[in-house]
């Protein structure tokens, strides 16, 4: 079976670090998805106005080869668990799935605008599937090692100056990103500077304790 893209998203991360862990987990995080031009027709989106999420089914395009074994941020990165009891990229077949809320619908152009995805930006989409509630929540799953959801991690500080840097519709959605603490789990220094590009800037900051500062943003 050979997989081609039917489209590719935009999103404001154009590096790993920062994006959120699942999908969901900013909704005010914004994506748009561009199809390629062999699908995009309206055609093949008459009627997804009647749903209000869909499943995305896309590649991890910057994931190379696959171990057996992987170490989950959520364990702290110190337990490994076998690579199909996660959902890390290093897979034998590196695809991933996320659950995102359609924002609206560009039909006559074939663009969807989504909420809440955790893909980087110029991420291949190779399927699109709408969210059924009834067939595609289970109440009585079990979660195992992420039975629940991650609560807000840090308090985060940012002088009102370095975030007027930031376009306003982008501000809830950066401290949401950052109180979810976007370091790998095994990381804890205090005297470390960490950046990431988020919306066409450079995000700089140090964390100390539970308190996150942003330091600097600036056009990256």
């Amino acid at each position: 079976m050979t997989l081609t893209p039917i489209a590719y998203i935009q999103t404001e991360f154009t590096e790993k670090f920062g994006i959120p862990r699942q999908s969901g987990l900013v909704p005010g995080l914004r994506g748009t998805i561009r199809f390629t031009p062999e699908f995009r027709q309206a055609e093949t989106l008459r009627g997804l106005e009647d749903f209000t999420h869909l499943w995305l089914i896309w590649g991890f395009s910057e994931a190379s080869g696959w171990t057996p074994t992987v170490r989950p941020p959520r364990l702290g990165g110190n337990t490994r668990l076998g690579v199909f009891a996660t959902r890390s990229p290093y897979r034998p077949n590196p695809l991933g799935l996320s659950a995102v809320e359609i924002e609206r619908i560009e039909q006559d152009k074939a663009i969807i605008h989504v909420r809440g995805a955790d893909l980087l930006d110029g991420t291949p989409i190779y399927d699109i599937k709408p969210y059924i509630p009834y067939a595609d929540s289970i109440p009585t799953a079990k979660g195992g090692f992420a039975d629940t959801a991650p609560g807000t991690v840090l308090q985060v500080q940012v002088p009102d100056a370095a975030l007027a840097k930031l376009p306003p519709d982008r501000q809830s959605a950066l401290m949401q990103v950052l109180a979810l603490d976007p370091r790998p789990s095994y990381q804890d220094d205090p005297t470390r500077i960490y950046g990431f590009a988020f919306a066409g800037c450079e995000i700089n900051f140090q964390v100390v304790g539970n308190v996150l500062t942003i330091l600097d943003i600036h056009p990256s």
